[in-house]
């Protein structure tokens, strides 16, 4: 089974940035579909972005037009590149290992918290005004 150890998370200002990593080890095979999520304090977990190789990337709206997800597959390491970071990006997050659906003839790779596999042990976030 694959072991997931995030990093990057700090505190910054609004209107900073942050990048979140996620390294990969433990299991011979490659993920086909990970994401990253996050839990605010009281709240449930919530996707943020998962990506595919052949099918690319899908973000939450929170998400859309802020934040990036991509890997190195060389270095077996998911990252979220995060900008424009608002108060309520504030959370613990999370990378994980997704488990992927089809629908038709279409395989999805979604930032599903039903789809959760494996996750990491998360790395927190905290964004002041």
């Amino acid at each position: 089974q694959v072991q997931l150890v995030e990093s990057g998370g700090g505190s910054v200002q609004a209107g900073g940035s942050l990048r979140l990593s996620c390294a990969a080890s433990g299991d011979t095979y490659r993920p086909y579909c990970m994401g990253w999520f996050r839990q605010a304090l009281g709240k449930e977990r919530e996707g943020v972005a998962a990506i595919a190789s052949d099918v690319g990337t899908t973000y939450a709206d929170s998400a859309k037009g802020r934040f990036t997800i991509y890997k190195a597959n060389a270095k077996n390491t998911l990252y979220l590149q995060m900008n424009s970071l608002k108060p309520e990006d504030t959370a613990m997050y999370y990378c994980a290992v997704l488990r992927s659906r089809w629908v038709g003839s279409r395989r999805l790779c979604l930032p599903d918290t039903n789809a959760l596999d494996t996750w990491g042990q998360g790395t927190l976030v905290t964004v002041s005004p």
